[in-house]
């Protein structure tokens, strides 16, 4: 299978492993937390963002895109920008009933999102057209929330002093920065809301 690797797969690898990584960081910032977990996801997620650029370039240049560069880059991208900057949220503090079920709505628009373009993509792509515009955001706008998280880190409002405070619904609890997230899964799953792909 490696041999059928185009040079772009391989920094879509360099993507999800970045992505990878800043998991594990916001899993020891649950373990031992302190700031230097969050800026280092963050580098890495920065990282990702890089990488998901160049593989694009790349393979462009080349032309040699394809059906399983696509779906590695869906895959990566899912890591990376979905699951990453959800995890880092829950990591510094986002960890009531409420807040897990609005990160898992985040991450699900994220994955529907990249499923719905790889399907338009396709059907485009047989007919000999192009992709010329995204439908919703695309899910590397999530870096925003994670750029916000490490600010968070460094003012050391993370925990209990995440800003805003949090709600309590019964015994579920609700922290108001999480609202970020829904609004931004929101707007990746927008029909309406068109941008023009460079």
């Amino acid at each position: 299978m490696i041999r059928d690797f185009q040079p772009a797969d391989f920094l879509t690898l360099a993507n999800g492993a970045s992505g990878t990584t800043a998991i594990f960081l916001a899993m020891e910032q649950v373990r031992a937390p302190r700031p230097g977990n969050v800026y280092a996801a963050t580098v890495l997620v920065v990282a990702a963002l890089i990488f998901d650029f160049l593989d694009g370039r790349i393979a462009r240049r080349r032309h040699a895109s394809s059906p399983l560069g696509r779906e590695l880059d869906s895959l990566a991208d899912v890591i990376s920008f979905g699951v990453a900057p959800a995890a880092l949220a829950y990591a510094v503090g986002m960890s009531g009933g409420l807040d897990v079920i609005a990160l898992l709505y985040f991450v699900a628009c994220g994955i529907s999102r990249l499923a719905r373009y790889n399907v338009t993509a396709a059907q485009l792509t047989g007919a000999g057209a192009k992709v010329t515009h995204f439908e919703g955001t695309p899910i590397p706008t999530s870096i925003v929330l994670v750029l916000v998280l490490a600010l968070l880190a460094w003012l050391g409002w993370t925990g209990k002093a995440l800003p805003f405070g949090a709600v309590h619904i019964g015994p579920a609890e609700l922290h108001l920065l999480v609202v970020l997230y829904v609004v931004s899964g929101s707007l990746m799953i927008s029909k309406t809301l068109r941008i023009p792909k460079p």
